[in-house]
């Protein structure tokens, strides 16, 4: 069975690779065209010590058929929609249900199983292309995205989003890498320290869809303004009981678009830190609560909350609540967004 790293085949009839980023500094990062995937990412601790700090796998077969969302781009529209259901400019849409009775991550089959185009490659820039028809998992309107990771000198992986459609339609995207600064199956993050640039976050439903509700996090649980252990906090009641956070956080900013800090995770063993910064309105930190013992690269065991996720994002069931930022995008107009995943050592 071939490895990720050597990997030159075809699916469903378009080939499949893996391109290796590398900047001045020995950061390198492995990206797949399948599901425009981070299968690997090499950062150095405080004494030069290069690791990967992304949990994935091997092989080809085990990306596609074990932790689905691991480093993917999610969309059409990331993060769940209440009951799988929409209106737009008065037309009723159904999507598949798939996440109890919401649809979670763009449907049954969203990007995150599509084998994207290469459009270029280059030491520190790879280019995906996606053309997701209208129709595809209920979605109305042809939409073509573009999707550029960029690692840059500073080791920072910016993550460029760019679409356009032919009908109104509503997009969301997000990339789910899942982090561990120890190295990916070196054991818990509950001992990482998470500070989230937010005042408020929004409250879920008894679906874990958003009610539409916005609360502030003072005197809560949900107040990481400060850097804080997750161990903590993650088994609060007002979380997961037992499980962990999936939540998502309003980010501070001075204008809608513009790219804020969201939040820092770091771990004081290795020193590395992990900044985030977006030009999105939102943030969900999930801390690995559903993996169960998966066997991962190197056969590294993944466990729960051995690794954490910082989702930037459009809100959440976002089309069906007025007064969240639109997720609406319509012909003539460009989705454009940006994720930036900073790494440094303190």
């Amino acid at each position: 069975m071939k490895t990720v790293k050597e990997l030159e085949l075809e699916l469903n009839g378009k080939p499949v690779s893996l391109y290796t980023l590398f900047n001045k500094k020995g950061v390198s990062v492995d990206i797949t065209n399948y599901g425009a995937k981070i299968i690997r990412l090499i950062v150095p601790d405080k004494n030069g010590k290069f690791d990967d700090v992304v949990m994935a796998f091997d092989t080809l077969e085990e990306v596609i058929e074990k932790e689905i969302y691991f480093g993917a781009v999610c969309g059409r529209f990331a993060n769940r929609i209440k009951d799988g259901k929409f209106t737009l400019d008065g037309v009723d849409y159904q999507l598949p249900v798939n996440n109890g009775t919401n649809s979670l991550h763009g449907g049954i089959h969203g990007y995150n199983e599509k084998v994207w185009t290469v459009k270029s490659v280059s030491q520190q820039e790879l280019v995906l292309e996606l053309f997701s028809p209208d129709g595809e998992e209920g979605y109305p309107g042809n939409l073509t995205v573009t999707c550029t990771y960029i690692l840059t000198d500073e080791n920072e992986v910016k993550i460029h989003y760019e679409a356009t459609t032919d009908k109104a339609t509503i997009i969301g995207l997000t990339n789910h890498s899942y982090f561990n600064l120890k190295g990916a199956g070196n054991g818990t993050i509950r001992d990482h320290q998470l500070q989230i640039n937010a005042d408020f976050y929004t409250v879920l439903d008894d679906s874990f869809a958003l009610s539409g509700e916005i609360r502030p996090v003072e005197g809560t649980p949900f107040d990481f303004r400060k850097p804080t252990v997750i161990d903590e906090r993650v088994d609060h009641e007002a979380f997961v009981p037992g499980w962990g956070i999936d939540n998502n956080w309003c980010i501070i900013k001075n204008q809608a678009g513009e790219l804020a800090w969201a939040g820092t995770v770091y771990e004081p063993t290795s020193g590395r830190k992990m900044e985030t910064f977006t030009t999105q309105p939102g943030l969900q930190v999930y801390s690995g609560n559903w993996m169960d013992k998966i066997v991962g690269k190197e056969g590294k065991i993944y466990d729960r909350q051995d690794a954490i996720c910082l989702e930037t994002q459009g809100f959440p069931n976002s089309p069906n609540i007025a007064h969240f930022p639109s997720p609406v995008l319509r012909p003539g107009e460009k989705y454009d967004e940006w994720c930036v995943y900073k790494f440094s050592v303190e």
